[in-house]
């Protein structure tokens, strides 16, 4: 299920996408955080489901949530909101139509940018300054502007979008991702200065037995010793950057 955060909103991984809003909303105490790229290090792990259900809950924080397809190489963000993708980001940085034609409004405060037709120079249009401008131009209309990206070690449009952006989150699939892959990636992300606001582990197995227990992470505290903190498992974890650095 896809859209879990709207279909199913008491569910537990529902619950775990509003604890990742927390996350991300009071990240924005110390810097204005309006845009969010999100992508994952291979195909497959979920960085457009995230993106979708991180909108939603944001939205439903009576927040104005701008959700953007800048996967021009596989976009499936139409197919999540079941959408058509004839036109959509590609045809209005063409100029072909205006952002008011481009846009799907899926509820009071949630809207949907398609890809749209796809082009046969995709990093070309996301490196332009037209697509630099573009979102800068949205800042003014949107609380938060999500960026559904490719996976970041299959080409650069992730690590584009990541140096002009607020934020940047990445997604890795539990059991399935490299670890190898999924440290290339916090390494190409932070070689463009990314601001990385933290690591999602997704597709936890919520129906395993002793799922309702406990996990372990850790992070550095004030002294600069590493701390281990005990917390309920939530079906989808998130780390933030300072804790992925240690």
């Amino acid at each position: 299920m896809d859209l879990i955060t709207i279909n199913n909103p008491k569910s537990v991984v529902s619950e775990a996408y509003r604890t990742l809003r927390t996350n991300i909303q009071f990240s924005s105490f110390d810097k204005n955080i309006k845009t969010i790229v999100v992508t994952s290090s291979g195909p497959g792990e979920g960085k457009s489901t995230v993106s979708s259900n991180l909108s939603a809950v944001l939205s439903q924080g009576d927040n104005k949530i701008l959700l953007i397809d800048c996967d021009m190489r596989k976009p499936k963000i139409h197919k999540i909101f079941n959408l058509s993708n004839e036109i959509g980001l590609t045809n209005l940085l063409l100029g072909e139509i205006n952002f008011e034609n481009a846009v799907v409004k899926i509820d009071k405060n949630l809207f949907v940018l398609p890809c749209g037709t796809r082009p046969p120079n995709p990093a070309e249009i996301i490196a332009s300054s037209k697509m630099q401008n573009f979102i800068e131009s949205l800042k003014e209309q949107f609380n938060y502007i999500i960026i559904d990206t490719p996976p970041i070690l299959m080409v650069t449009d992730a690590q584009i979008l990541s140096k002009y952006a607020d934020g940047t989150l990445l997604v890795v699939s539990s059991g399935e991702a490299d670890k190898n892959a999924a440290v290339k990636s916090k390494e190409l992300l932070l070689k463009v200065d990314a601001k990385i606001l933290g690591v999602i582990l997704n597709k936890i197995d919520t129906s395993r037995k002793g799922y309702y227990g406990y996990y372990y992470h850790y992070y550095y505290g004030s002294d600069g010793h590493k701390k281990k903190v005990k917390e309920k498992k939530r079906g989808l974890f998130f780390k933030k950057r300072r804790e992925i650095e240690g």
